[in-house]
């Protein structure tokens, strides 16, 4: 008895340990799952090097000042308000308004009518001889502003359809001629004394284009220098006429006359008769005695 129990205890052992150990066991290491693994950074793109910009950009189609919706429209358009919100006109602005051209182009943008406006920038002004502005009329101002207006709306691409010289709003072309050319994208103008380009577009729409330029456009009929005046011719001297005296005219012909000569020599021979004839010879020249002492 004691030796089975003895078996039965080893055998218990055995079982016992062999399943502790295979408990015990260490599981082999998991392979790293796909989201743990780290994705591999991509290659960056080298910069491109910066490409070199021209010294003076072509002016921009896009308007500084945006059009509002055209329903939204409630009357025309305020010249003066875009100009102010633009920024950099205000010495042009104070000419609309102080020349009342604001108030024109308001009545023609109200009846339907189309303008183009090339507006002078404040540096454009202060590029003027000093006192150049305050030189001119009323008359003069209100015209100088009107020839930077077109009786038409020109878009940018279209002042290559125009024909030279182009009218203004400024009485006619002969004394107030602007021409323009189109080269490229530069829209070029010459009013015989300046030449300047459109820099940029400060608004459009359906009616209204304005268009910024960097100088101020001085037409011939104002600015054309005037020819200085002729001297005038010298006043010829006139010698005085000799005044011919009756008395003397008459003493001389007296003197020539056949009766002088004849007491003339009388004289001359009594002196001779008085003693003298020894000492004095008289010579008869033409009608001219001439007593010489011998």
């Amino acid at each position: 008895m004691k030796r089975q129990a003895l078996i039965s205890l080893s055998f218990l052992l055995f079982f016992f340990y062999h399943s502790t150990g295979i408990s015990l066991a260490q599981s082999p290491a998991q392979a790293p799952s796909k989201s743990e693994a780290q994705a591999p950074t991509k290659a960056q793109t080298p910069a491109k090097a910066p490409t070199s910009t021209p010294a003076v950009e072509p002016p921009s189609e896009v308007p500084l000042v945006q059009a509002p919706p055209h329903k939204a429209l409630a009357g025309p358009t305020d010249v003066s308000k875009v100009l102010e919100k633009a920024g950099g006109f205000s010495v042009f602005i104070r000419l609309l308004k102080s020349t009342s051209v604001s108030i024109q182009i308001e009545n023609q943008l109200n009846v339907s009518n189309t303008l183009t406006i090339f507006a002078p920038t404040n540096g454009a002004f202060s590029a003027l001889k000093p006192g150049t502005l305050n030189s001119l009329s009323t008359e003069q101002k209100v015209q100088l502003v009107q020839y930077h207006i077109l009786p038409s709306l020109v878009s940018l691409q279209n002042f290559q359809t125009l024909s030279n010289p182009v009218r203004t709003q400024a009485s006619n072309i002969y004394d107030f001629p602007l021409n323009i050319t189109v080269e490229g994208s530069w829209v070029n103008m010459s009013t015989g004394i300046v030449n300047t380009t459109i820099s940029g577009t400060v608004y459009e729409d359906n009616q209204l284009a304005i268009y910024k330029v960097d100088k101020v456009l001085l037409p011939l009929g104002i600015f054309a220098p005037k020819p200085k005046p002729l001297a005038p011719a010298p006043t010829p001297v006139l010698k005085p006429k000799k005044e011919t005296n009756s008395s003397s005219l008459s003493s001389s012909d007296d003197s020539d006359s056949p009766a002088a000569v004849s007491d003339t020599a009388s004289t001359a021979f009594s002196l001779a008769g008085n003693g003298m004839a020894e000492r004095i010879g008289v010579f008869v020249v033409g009608t001219i005695f001439i007593l010489v002492s011998i």
